[in-house]
């Protein structure tokens, strides 16, 4: 899926970089049919999913699932046999249904629970042969202020960087993980990037996507934009070419911490909210339906049937931290995102770059505020064992309590699934 690595010069030699990109040509070029840095979509993949999906799964997912009100019907023309789908320029992919939802393991890399081996020691190791990949949410160190994700109280005291909690969560939930006999590899142990590369090596992009918007295209403009590039996109899809080629895990664990506004990070707002939620893919807008590369890849998953793994996944995860951390849920008061199950009140449907193009089910989790009070006061208090009197009540440190939530669920999860198996 990842083309052939080149050496590319971004307008002038300065910014060459090395034999061993990461990145090829077409992707530093302004697409209007496709996101920013994506490599283009190679629709003839998708022909061994013909005849695997029932037409009634493909319209019921498609419509609840992964669209925004009526915006699939933009590129999707359904007939009695067969779905026309658009796919490079004015083509179509032609998509057949079969007469039942069976998709073969040859056709993606994870595994459902009930596909894993036999486990015959089930209570001691109920996560044996369970291959996990664990993002840290970010980057941290260095970057943190580059990402936007840090902030200190009158510029003195302890810093709070998000890269750097997700880091030390990932490392806990990995220990524990391994514990009940899951294989986990984490996708960064440090606080750096995974990329080799560097924002000057995305400025000419930068610029013409300025120049693009009729933006002033030099200075500090430009600098911000090389970062977002570097950063939001890049470090991503980097990330999902680890996923996706080389640990090829039945999940990804994305690890997050949320926030609201805070404003100026040298006098940050600290509030009192404080809440809980995890994200599955899907509610594409109709502007993200007319990007060639979010459809492709929104068919894949379609296709492999990964929603109703990762669904069940993040129900099972979302009720052990609601038990855990006791937060209520978040509400989105935005279209981005929806409930698919109103009696699932901590999962929304949203259409983040990590969990559509990490091919395979996701759990992506945004659990507390990072600029609350409540939470500043538990970092203040370090990670330790046990419970302490966090203001005034008997807590477990939040990088425990945060690990404990997922580790429980995946356990429930599995546990249930697995015992069933024939």
């Amino acid at each position: 899926m990842i083309t052939a690595l080149v050496i590319i010069v971004i307008f002038n030699p300065k910014n060459k970089v090395a034999d061993e990109s990461e990145i090829n040509a077409d992707q530093l070029r302004i697409r209007t049919n496709l996101s920013t840095l994506a490599i283009d979509p190679d629709w003839s993949e998708l022909e061994k999913y013909q005849k695997q999906i029932t037409k009634k799964r493909f319209l019921t997912e498609l419509e609840n699932i992964y669209s925004e009100e009526d915006a699939w019907k933009l590129v999707v023309k359904i007939n009695s046999e067969y779905a026309e789908i658009r796919a490079k320029g004015n083509q179509t992919f032609r998509l057949y249904f079969g007469s039942s939802d069976h998709v073969p393991k040859s056709l993606r890399y994870w595994r459902k629970a009930e596909e894993l081996p036999r486990n015959t020691n089930i209570e001691k190791v109920p996560l044996k042969d369970l291959k996990v990949a664990i993002d840290p949410g970010h980057i941290g160190g260095q970057w943190a202020k580059m990402e936007g994700r840090w902030y200190q109280l009158d510029s003195k005291g302890i810093e709070i960087k998000e890269g750097e909690l997700t880091l030390l969560t990932a490392k806990l939930i990995k220990q524990k993980l391994q514990s009940l006999g899951a294989t986990v590899v984490l996708l960064r142990d440090q606080h750096e990037p995974v990329t080799k590369l560097r924002p000057r090596h995305f400025e000419g992009l930068a610029r013409k996507v300025l120049l693009s918007r009729g933006q002033n295209a030099e200075g500090l403009a430009l600098k911000r934009e090389s970062e977002l590039l570097f950063y939001r996109k890049h470090e991503i899809r980097r990330r999902a070419h680890i996923i996706n080629n080389t640990i090829k895990p039945d999940l990804t664990i994305c690890v997050h911490f949320n926030a609201e506004a805070w404003g100026n990070p040298n006098r940050p707002k600290l509030i009192n909210r404080n809440h809980l939620h995890l994200l599955v893919n899907g509610n594409y807008s109709s502007n993200e339906f007319r990007l060639e590369d979010n459809r492709f890849h929104l068919f894949k998953r379609l296709l492999q049937n990964t929603h109703n793994e990762e669904l069940a996944i993040n129900i099972a995860v979302a009720s052990s931290m609601a038990n855990e951390t006791g937060l209520p849920p978040y509400k989105y008061s935005t279209s981005n995102a929806k409930l698919i199950n109103h009696e699932q009140v901590y999962i929304y449907a949203r259409n983040l770059l990590a969990n559509r193009i990490y091919h395979c089910p996701v759990i992506f989790l945004e659990p507390y505020v990072m600029n609350s009070l409540t939470f500043y006061h538990r970092v203040l208090a370090g990670n330790y064992s046990g419970e302490k009197m966090i203001s005034g009540k008997k807590r477990k440190s939040l990088i425990h309590e945060y690990s404990d939530g997922v580790v429980s669920g995946l356990v429930n999860y599995y546990k249930m699934k697995r015992k069933s198996q024939k």
